[in-house]
């Protein structure tokens, strides 16, 4: 059976671990195929509130096989832990449902300790990065001086290998006037952490292929968003690998006729973490509203970072677009119920960028970052949306936002979320 692409069209923390876990009830495989621990998965089922982090969100589904492709990049001592937690918490995660890339690249000490010290750097330029190491691991890789996870197999090869990257960073910390990592602790606890992986470690390119042949259902589950892309996103604001459709078929190894389904994932306003432009950002009482306090894991704060989101009215500029470059065959829309109250809602339909209209993203983020949006109003609700199942019992406003997104976008939207549980989901028939 051919295979589901899901994507986030914004800017990210769209809510895509939930839908993964609906989604992945139907499928047989669910793969990760980019990104690393900058990403946060939060999945509630019942009582349970599941943080997610490298690890797909169908690994709370027993018949499911999870995949870290091989254009992520892993730390392999936060996926350790990772696992550990998982089953500490009654979560399975074995090398029979769990599979990593032997391509995939490595997050060391060394890139954490890189990150760190390029965003202080930048000073009041800074990026806003998480701070993971990301950005260095994929700049080793197209470097192609990277370590990879099929080196975890020898672990002689791998210490010395991990030994020389160390060494170089350090080398590299010190002309820049910053601390050196600690040689001995560092390549011990990345040992350990091998060791421990070391039975997950797959051709994972040949093993999709060969369940896609045999007719398995495969969800390739993405990260962050299509404008944190590193060619489509508001460069240089953004992730450093491709999370977008293109980037699934390259990170997992598979051909463009295995996708039947590309569904694009919506909050039904906008948000995002750290530096770079949000047209419809807004500010003050209206901000805080749909931010929340914190205090719940719905609110507007990361899931990897805790920083607070910054918020603002839903921009269909911005969702054309990542329709556009996608190929979305549907949306998804999350968080409906956080509109409950608002009288009137506003959606931004175009922007007004240096004294002309303009309907579809600028190339570069300096334009973005001028764009004025031009907004329509449309009616709010007052109902508790919660405890809705069946779309025929949505408010009409409700069905009336959805509908003008829908045909403004141009891609029709057969689910919307109304709360955080699983149950909380809401399909047109």
């Amino acid at each position: 059976m051919p295979a589901t692409i899901l994507i986030g069209a914004q800017w990210g923390d769209e809510g895509k671990g939930r839908v993964a876990d609906w989604l992945a009830a139907d499928s047989d495989v669910v793969a990760r195929y980019a990104g690393g621990d900058n990403a946060g998965h939060t999945v509630a089922v019942g009582d349970k509130v599941y943080k997610l982090h490298l690890i797909p969100s169908g690994i709370l589904h027993s018949r499911v096989t999870c995949v870290l492709g091989n254009g992520m990049v892993v730390n392999p001592i936060h996926l350790m832990r990772e696992i550990c937690d998982l089953q500490a918490q009654g979560v399975p995660v074995t090398p029979q449902n769990l599979q990593i890339s032997s391509r995939a690249h490595l997050i060391t000490p060394g890139h954490i300790a890189l990150d760190a010290a390029s965003e202080a750097k930048r000073g009041a330029g800074k990026i806003g990065t998480t701070l993971r190491g990301i950005g260095p691991a994929y700049m080793d890789k197209t470097g192609r001086s990277g370590i990879r996870a099929g080196q975890m197999v020898d672990p002689e090869e791998f210490a010395e290998a991990l030994q020389a990257h160390l060494e170089a960073t350090n080398d590299k910390l010190h002309r820049d006037g910053f601390a050196p990592i600690v040689l001995e602790a560092a390549i011990a606890e990345s040992v350990e952490a091998a060791a421990f992986l070391r039975p997950f470690i797959r051709d994972t390119s040949l093993t999709i292929n060969e369940w896609l042949h045999t007719g398995a259902r495969v969800l390739c589950e993405g990260a962050q968003g299509t404008f944190l892309d590193v060619d489509h996103g508001d460069y240089p604001f953004v992730t450093s690998s491709s999370p977008t459709a293109g980037g699934a078929l390259t990170g997992l190894g598979m051909g463009p006729l295995s996708v039947d389904r590309v569904v694009g994932v919506a909050k039904a306003y906008s948000t995002r973490v750290g530096s770079g432009p949000m047209p419809t950002e807004l500010d003050g009482e209206l901000a805080d509203r749909l931010r929340g306090t914190g205090k719940n894991f719905w609110d507007e704060f990361g899931t990897t970072t805790r920083r607070p989101r910054r918020c603002g009215w839903l921009d269909l500029v911005t969702l054309r677009y990542a329709a556009m470059v996608n190929g979305f065959t549907e949306l998804v829309v999350t968080k409906l119920d956080i509109l409950s109250g608002f009288e009137t809602l506003q959606i931004a339909t175009a922007y007004h960028i240096r004294g002309e209209v303009v309907e579809t993203v600028p190339a570069t983020a300096t334009a973005l970052e001028s764009a004025k949006p031009i907004y329509e109003a449309l009616p709010g609700w007052s109902e508790d949306l919660s405890r809705i199942r069946r779309w025929d019992d949505l408010p009409g406003a409700v069905r009336g936002y959805i509908d003008r997104v829908s045909a403004l976008v141009g891609v029709p939207i057969r689910t919307i979320s109304v709360g955080p549980e699983r149950e909380q989901l809401v399909h047109r028939p």
